[in-house]
């Protein structure tokens, strides 16, 4: 039997198709359909099983990433929806969190809320934060709100969102039973349910998303599914979630704000997997597509997580200016320079990329397919970097006469500059645009990024990660086989998971080992539940738990690991001096004279991890490249520090281990392609990843 992974990003959707337990993977690489991306997803597991010579009905497992949650929020796409809430709460997604988040900006701009006031209701209730019951739920008024909602709106999905349903989510359910009796087609979404945190305005919002992009993603895989059974396919089919771990579909209607950032994510995991085999504990992980670059840190050999986000930021991508998601996600920094980033020249008369992107459709003028716009794709085919000829592997024939003249007419000529000085500026602009990210993130969290080795994917990651790893001075730089569909590979490598962050305030001194215990219980029955209906059996998940805890009194918590080994009624003994640890190394000191308390308890089930995370995988090799030449010849390639010069040009197919190359050169395979500067050098290891050390001083 064969495994799938399908990645949908906002330009490509990519495949990786894995045969059996050999590790042998063949891929694939198309545009994205995005008015619907089911249709490219089809076409590619036919033509992709078609060169495999197996049939869909083979494969046996099929993992899915994609963008359309994201992007139907920033696009604002999804239904039509409707909010409940307790009376007087009304104007919580629009008061917000009363905060500034540049205090000398006076242009700043926030998003408006997924629901707008008119589609909001209010229902009398009130439970207080210890979940006692101060105002009984007027259910009769629910019910008479949501078939005003019904009716005077159009909704087609509602968030219920009842303030403290975190500590007492009795209201919620009994309003969500009722409503589901009176309308079974109404999308529901139960904050409780989506995110029973305590803070209101994350949870409100979090949850009003989940119900907005319902409707779609249900209608998305409902087609999906349809499509994969009329193809033959009889697998597991299971959904990349934005926390590393792969979900039912079941799971992922019920909660697709879950999927946000999903395929971003597998790529980052498989970082983290290249970094063991490699014995690299320390990574950034750098993924350029077409749309978006996605910066994560990989640190002794895990992902940073996280248990918040933000998404669909309004105001030059400064934190605080979208919408606040309370969900665990790998930690990734995302910026839109990408392959289809537009080029133009602003006000002051300097080029800046992106954030617009050109997407498939109309996609970079060299497509074409009557884009008009320069894109940053245009301009690395007019320095050289892509051979016209031998896009995706020669399937898709790129206009170079095309980018030349949109970089002209909407870069050179306003600057007065040459087509190929312009068309560096677009490069070296994205190049700073992703430096000056990555630095801030690694900042933030306190990581010294030179002691990383880089990895770099993507279709358009490998053609700028050797010029950003010289100005981050960082000294190596790994290309992975399939470098280009990288997070499709990743998509195999993920485990079945469900987390669980559920707040609920104790003071350390109120509790005992068996109540400590019966708290991890009940989260671990609730998320092994969403594993058992993906196929994990009982026996075979694995349980990691967390706390978030402070010094009673204090606004800010720190992360608590709970040693696995340990019981955890056994564990509530050491539970102290773990956090003394864990608050020293954030803050450098331990032992104020204070009580502690817990604030919120975190739970991660998952499944087994699948065989490619340990055996890894090798490229299938294809017709013609069995008697390649390492080097395909020469091309005119531009370099800042030699002006234009005829390159080597290598096939990556045909190196083999231990094979060294030197810069400038580029190294081809069909899904993308690496630059190597001068002063650089690269060899192939015997995993077959392309390994280059970044020669000279950062710039």
């Amino acid at each position: 039997m064969y495994r799938l992974g399908v990645d949908v990003g906002g330009t490509f959707t990519d495949f990786a198709l894995l045969a059996g337990a050999s590790g042998e993977i063949r891929v694939h690489k198309r545009l994205t359909t995005p008015d619907d991306p089911s249709t490219a997803v089809l076409a590619g597991i036919e033509a992709l099983t078609r060169e495999q010579g197996c049939a869909p009905s083979e494969i046996g497992d099929l993992v899915h990433g994609t963008t359309l949650v994201t992007n139907a929020v920033i696009e604002r796409r999804g239904g039509r929806t409707g909010q409940l809430t307790t009376a007087g709460f009304r104007d919580l997604l629009t008061i917000g969190k009363e905060q500034r988040y540049d205090m000398w900006d006076l242009r700043l701009g926030f998003p408006e809320p997924i629901v707008p006031r008119p589609r909001r209701r209010e229902v009398a209730e009130r439970v207080l934060h210890t979940g006692e019951v101060e105002t009984p739920l007027d259910l009769d008024g629910a019910v008479s709100a949501v078939e005003d909602l019904v009716r005077e709106e159009g909704i087609d999905a509602l968030a219920i969102c009842l303030l403290h349903a975190y500590a007492n989510p009795a209201h919620e359910k009994a309003v969500a039973e009722a409503v589901a009796a009176r309308f079974p087609d109404l999308y529901l979404s139960l904050s409780s349910e989506v995110s029973p945190f305590m803070w209101e305005f994350e949870r409100f919002t979090t949850t009003t998303v989940n119900a907005y992009t319902q409707p779609l993603a249900d209608r998305y895989l409902a087609r999906l599914e349809d499509g994969l059974h009329a193809l033959g396919f009889t697998g597991a089919f299971r959904l990349m979630t934005s926390s590393g771990g792969a979900a039912a579909p079941a799971t992922a209607r019920r909660f697709p704000v879950r999927l946000i950032e999903s395929g971003p994510a597998a790529g980052a995991l498989m970082c983290a997997i290249l970094g063991q085999r490699l014995d690299q504990p320390d990574l950034l992980s750098f993924d350029m597509g077409g749309t978006t670059t996605k910066g994560a840190l990989i640190i002794d050999h895990r992902p940073m997580r996280q248990d918040s986000l933000e998404i669909a930021r309004v105001h030059g991508f400064k934190k605080g200016s979208g919408l606040p998601l309370k969900i665990p996600v790998i930690d990734m920094i995302e910026i839109g320079s990408g392959g289809g980033g537009i080029a133009r020249v602003d006000q002051r008369g300097l080029i800046r990329v992106g954030p617009e992107s050109a997407g498939a459709d109309p996609g970079p003028a060299c497509y074409g397919r009557d884009g008009a716009a320069a894109t940053l794709t245009d301009a690395n085919l007019a320095l050289g970097y892509l051979d016209p000829g031998f896009f995706l592997g020669g399937t898709m024939a790129l206009d170079a006469a095309a980018a030349d003249g949109a970089i002209q007419a909407t870069l050179a000529a306003p600057l007065a500059l040459t087509a190929t000085r312009a068309g560096w500026g677009v490069h070296e602009t994205v190049n700073e645009d992703v430096v000056r990210a990555f630095r801030v993130h690694a900042a933030e969290r306190g990581i010294d990024h030179r002691r990383c080795a880089m990895v770099a994917f993507g279709g358009s990651g490998p053609v700028h990660a050797a010029r950003i790893a010289r100005k981050l001075k960082i000294a190596r730089v790994v290309y992975p086989a399939g470098a280009g569909v990288m997070s499709a590979i990743g998509l195999l490598a993920c485990p079945i998971s469900y987390e669980i962050i559920r707040s609920d305030k104790r003071a350390l001194a109120d509790l005992d080992g068996a109540g400590f215990a019966a708290k991890f219980a009940d989260l671990a029955a609730e998320a092994a539940g969403y594993l058992q209906a993906a196929g994990v059996a009982a026996a075979d998940v694995q349980l990691d738990r967390r706390l978030d805890m402070r010094y009673r009194g204090q606004g800010y918590e720190v992360e608590v690991v709970l040693p696995p080994e340990v019981d955890p009624a056994d564990a509530l003994a050491r539970l102290e001096a773990l956090f003394e640890d864990a608050y020293e190394a954030v803050f450098a000191m331990r032992g104020l004279p204070r009580g502690l308390e817990i604030v919120n308890w975190k739970l991660a089930a998952s499944g087994p991890m699948p065989a490619i995370a340990e055996t890894g995988y090798r490229l299938v090799a294809r017709a013609g490249d069995e008697n390649a030449t390492a080097r395909k010849g020469t091309r005119q390639v531009y370099f800042p520090e030699t002006g234009p010069l005829d390159c080597p040009v290598f096939d990556r197919y045909a190196l083999a281990a231990g094979d060294e190359v030197a810069g400038p050169a580029l190294v081809e395979e069909r899904e993308s392609t690496c630059l190597i500067g001068p002063g650089d050098r690269l060899w192939v290891d015997a995993m077959g990843n392309l390994v280059a050390e970044i020669g000279g001083e950062g710039e």
